[in-house]
C-alpha cells in the first residue's frame, strides 16, 4: 500500500477477459479482468493490453454511475501469461501482427507452453510449420519482441513511480531503446512534450545511480531553470539569477553547488548550442539557444523590412478615394495615414485602444490591398480572435498557428511548421491582428515563412495585457521607435455614446470610471461586500436578469475574473454556473474527472496546444489536426461509459479519452488572461480578490475591453480603485528592442 494525494492505493490482479475500450494512440482502457474468483472493470491507461495478459494494478475504486464499480488504475503492470490457454487467448486477439486465431491455435497446439520462448528466440523453429517462411518468421518474432519491449519499459516505468502514459510517449519517440535512453539521461523527461518535473526525473536519477555532481545533472538543472522562466515571459535570464536559482535547485543535503560546478556546465551547454551567452541591454545575458535564435532571427527579420521602402502605386489617393466610396466612409486624418503608410512600407504597426477605428483602418488596408491586386491572409493568435476578425473584415481569417499549417513532427516529437524559410506562404501581404498576444517563438516563425517581398501589417492595442509566452514583443516593437508606426487616438462620436469604450479610456488613464450607474446603458457596477453574495448576483445575472430582462441567452454572456482561487474566481464560479445553466439531467449523460463533472452541454476550453491531436468536421468526413489553447467549444456527446467526451469546437469534433481530460477546463467563467483576443455581447466580471499581481490595471482594462454591448461589474469598489491604481508590470527579460536599435 502507499498514499496517492489524499487516498491510499489497493492492489489487485488478475487475468484480462476482455478488452471493451482502447484508444492506440494514448493507451487509455477499458478492461474486465477475473479477480478473486470475479469479473470486475478496471480503468486506466494500459498501452498494449489485449484479453489472456496477467495484470498487477496499484489505483482505488470508484463507482461509475450507470455502471457500478470501477477500479481506477494509476499503475499497471502487465505479465506474460504462462498457461497454453491463456496464451492461446494472448495471441488469437491480434496483438502480436501476423497471427490470427487460427495460427494461434496451431502454435500452441506444436509447442504449448514453450510456445513465447519459440517466438522470442527460436524463429527457425517456426519456419518449420506449413505456411511459415523464415522471412515471415522473422517479422513474426519482431512483433513480438516489441511487445515485449513495451512491456519493460511499462515495468521500468513502474518501478519508479512514473505514470504509464509516459510509456506511450517514450514508445514513440525511441521505440525499443527508450530504456536505455532514458538510462542514459533520465533528465531527458523533463522535457514540454514529456510533461514531467524536474523533481520526480531527479529521483529516478538517483535511483538508478546518477551522482548529484554528476555534469549532466547540473546541465539539466540550468537548463530547465531557463525553461521553466519561459513561461514567467523571460526570453533570457541575467547570470547572477540564473546561478542563484540553479544553485538552489540542485543543491543537496550532501552537495553545495558551486560556482565551479556551474562554470563546468554552463560552458559545457553553450559549446553544444544549447545556451547562449550574451552582453545585451546592460546584462550579462543567458538565453536557451533556440530562444536567443529565435530573437536575433525577429530583429534580422524585421530590421531588414524597415529599410525597404516600397513604391506605392501611381494613384494611390485615387484608390484610398476609391475605397472610401465603396465602403461608404470618410477616414480620419489618422485613418488615412494608416492606409497611405501600408502602400509604401513593408511592414508596419497599427495601434489604438477601443473606439479609435482600427477596424476601419483595417479595412481600408485591406481593400488597398485588393486593390493592388496582393494575395493578403488575415491571421490572429487564437482562434476566437481569428473568427472576430473574419466577422469585423467581412474575409477569412485564421489562426497564425493554420496559417503557418502547425503540426506534429514524430522525428521529434516536438511542433513544426510546414510553412517555413524552405516552404513560404504564397499570400504577397499578411496582416495579423491582436500582435499584443504574439509571443517571441511564433513571430519568428511567422517572420520565416513570408516571401522576401511580403507586406506585413501587426495590428494591436498596446495597453492589453502581453502574451502568455516569452518576449515582450509588440511593445518592443513599439517602443524601438525604428517600425513605421500609426497610433489612433481619436476616440470617435459613436465610440463616445459607449460608456464602456470612454470607462476603458479612463482606466487606461489611471482614473477611477464612474460607479454610480448614472446615464449609462452598457457598464454597470452592482457592489456587494460579501464573496456569495457576489456569487448569487453572477449566478442570477447570467441565469435570470440578462436573459429575462436584456434579452441576451447565457451562451452569449461570459463571466471574467482575475483569478481562480476564492470565492469569486472561476473554478467556484464554474462549478455555481454550471449548476444554474447546466444542471444534472437524466437525458445529460456526465463524466467525472478528479472534482470537475463533465456534462453534455457544457461550455468548456481547451488549455493547452495539441498538435498531435485529430479533429473531424460536423457533418462531414473531413478533418484536421490540432486543437489550441483557448479554443472554447461545446460537449456534444459523451460515450455510454463516458470512456469518450466529444466536444464541438464550432463545426470541429475533438473526442477527449480520460487521459486527455486535464487539457478541458469548463469555461461558463474564465480568468481575464484567457480572454485576450475575445470579444463577448456581454461580459460580468468579477471584483472581489485576487493577488496584488493579479489586481493590476492591465487586467482591468483588459476585461472592459472585451465586451461589446454590456459589462456589468459585481464586486467591491475599493478593489477597482486597486487595480487602477495599480500600474505595476512585471519586468520580462527580454532585448529585442535593444537588438532592433542596434541594427539601424
Amino acid at each position: 500500500m502507499e498514499q496517492s494525494g489524499r487516498e491510499t492505493l489497493e492492489q489487485i490482479e488478475g487475468a484480462v477477459t476482455a478488452v471493451i475500450f482502447h484508444n492506440d494512440e494514448n493507451g487509455y482502457s477499458v478492461i474486465r479482468l477475473k479477480h478473486d474468483g470475479e469479473q470486475v472493470t478496471a480503468v486506466g491507461t494500459m498501452p498494449g493490453i489485449c484479453s489472456g495478459i496477467q495484470v498487477v494494478m496499484e489505483g482505488v475504486w470508484g463507482n461509475h454511475p450507470t455502471y457500478g464499480p470501477q477500479f481506477k488504475a494509476e499503475h499497471v503492470e502487465q505479465r506474460l501469461p504462462t498457461e497454453s490457454e491463456s496464451m492461446y487467448d494472448y495471441l488469437s486477439t491480434g496483438i502480436v501482427k501476423g497471427i490470427g486465431p487460427k495460427l494461434a491455435q496451431r502454435l500452441v497446439d506444436r509447442f504449448g507452453a514453450r510456445t513465447f520462448e519459440v517466438l522470442e528466440s527460436e524463429p527457425e523453429e517456426l519456419a518449420k510449420m506449413k505456411g511459415i517462411s523464415l522471412k515471415k518468421a522473422r517479422a513474426i518474432q519482431g512483433e513480438f519482441l516489441q511487445r515485449a519491449g513495451m512491456r519493460s519499459l511499462l515495468e521500468f516505468l513502474a518501478s519508479h513511480s512514473m505514470p504509464p502514459e509516459l510509456g506511450v510517449k517514450l514508445w514513440k519517440q525511441y521505440g525499443k531503446s527508450a530504456i536505455d535512453t532514458v538510462r542514459a539521461n533520465p533528465y531527458l523527461l523533463v522535457d514540454e512534450e514529456l510533461g514531467i518535473r524536474f523533481g520526480e526525473a531527479d529521483r529516478l536519477a538517483a535511483s538508478i545511480g546518477v551522482r548529484a555532481d554528476d555534469p549532466q545533472r547540473i546541465e539539466a538543472g540550468i537548463y530547465y531553470v531557463l525553461t521553466h522562466n519561459l513561461d514567467l515571459g523571460h526570453v533570457f535570464l541575467p547570470e547572477e539569477k540564473l546561478r542563484a536559482a540553479a544553485s538552489m535547485l540542485l543543491s543537496t543535503p550532501e552537495l553545495s553547488v558551486d560556482a565551479q560546478l556551474l562554470d563546468q556546465a554552463l560552458e559545457g551547454l553553450e559549446q553544444r548550442n544549447l545556451l547562449q551567452r550574451e552582453d545585451i541591454a546592460g546584462v550579462h545575458a543567458v538565453y536557451r539557444g533556440d530562444l536567443y535564435d529565435a530573437e536575433e532571427a525577429v530583429a534580422d527579420r524585421i530590421s531588414e523590412m524597415c529599410r525597404r521602402e516600397l513604391l506605392p502605386p501611381n494613384n494611390v489617393e485615387q484608390i484610398i478615394d476609391r475605397i472610401e466610396q465603396e465602403q461608404g466612409i470618410s477616414y480620419a486624418r489618422q485613418q488615412r495615414e494608416a492606409v497611405e503608410l501600408a502602400a509604401r512600407v513593408q511592414v508596419m504597426l497599427l495601434t489604438g485602444g477601443p473606439g479609435t477605428g482600427k477596424t476601419t483602418s483595417l479595412r481600408g488596408i485591406l481593400g488597398l490591398f485588393d486593390a493592388m491586386h496582393l494575395d493578403t491572409a488575415l491571421a490572429a493568435p487564437t482562434g476566437r480572435a481569428a473568427k472576430r476578425l473574419s466577422e469585423l473584415c467581412g474575409t477569412e481569417a485564421t489562426t497564425i498557428h493554420r496559417l503557418l499549417e502547425a503540426g506534429y513532427d514524430n522525428e521529434s516529437g516536438m511542433l513544426a511548421f510546414t510553412r517555413n524559410e524552405e516552404e513560404p506562404l504564397e499570400a504577397d501581404a499578411v496582416i495579423v491582428d491582436e500582435v499584443s498576444m504574439v509571443d517571441l517563438p511564433l513571430m519568428a516563425s511567422l517572420l520565416a515563412a513570408l516571401k522576401s517581398n511580403c507586406r506585413l501589417v501587426l495590428v494591436g492595442d498596446p495597453d492589453q495585457l502581453p502574451s502568455v509566452g516569452p518576449g515582450q514583443l509588440f511593445d518592443h516593437l513599439i517602443r524601438s521607435g525604428v517600425v513605421p508606426m500609426v497610433r489612433l487616438t481619436e476616440i470617435f462620436r459613436q465610440a463616445q455614446k459607449s460608456a464602456i469604450v470612454m470607462n476603458a479610456h479612463l482606466v487606461n488613464q489611471g482614473q477611477l470610471p464612474p460607479l454610480t450607474n448614472r446615464g449609462s446603458s452598457d457598464f454597470f457596477f452592482l457592489r456587494r461586500n460579501d464573496g456569495q453574495a457576489a456569487v448569487e448576483t453572477i449566478l442570477d445575472l447570467c441565469s435570470r436578469r440578462l436573459p429575462q430582462g436584456m434579452g441576451i441567452p447565457p451562451d452569449q454572456i461570459q463571466v471574467l475574473s482575475p483569478t481562480r482561487k476564492y470565492l469569486t474566481g472561476t473554478a467556484n464560479l464554474n462549478q455555481s454556473l454550471q449548476a444554474v445553466l447546466n444542471p444534472p439531467s437524466p437525458e445529460k449523460a456526465e463524466r467525472k474527472f478528479g472534482s470537475i463533472v463533465f456534462r453534455v452541454g457544457d461550455r468548456v476550453m481547451q488549455v493547452r496546444n495539441n498538435y498531435d491531436v485529430m479533429w473531424r468536421q460536423e457533418n462531414s468526413l473531413k478533418g484536421g489536426m490540432g486543437v489550441f489553447n483557448g479554443d472554447i467549444g461545446v460537449i456534444s456527446e459523451i460515450s455510454e461509459r463516458g470512456e469518450v467526451v466529444t466536444v464541438n469546437f464550432e463545426g470541429k469534433l475533438v473526442e477527449y479519452t480520460a487521459d486527455m481530460l486535464p487539457e478541458l477546463e469548463l469555461a461558463y467563467a474564465m480568468t481575464v488572461h484567457k480572454s485576450q483576443g475575445s470579444e463577448y455581447r456581454a461580459v460580468v466580471l468579477a471584483a472581489f480578490s485576487g493577488a496584488p499581481m493579479l489586481l493590476t490595471r492591465g487586467v482591468l482594462y483588459t476585461a472592459i475591453t472585451r465586451a461589446k454591448d454590456l459589462l456589468v461589474i459585481v464586486g467591491r469598489n475599493e478593489i477597482i480603485y486597486k487595480m487602477v491604481s495599480n500600474d505595476r508590470q512585471a519586468r520580462r527579460y527580454t532585448a529585442l528592442r535593444a537588438r532592433l536599435v542596434d541594427r539601424q
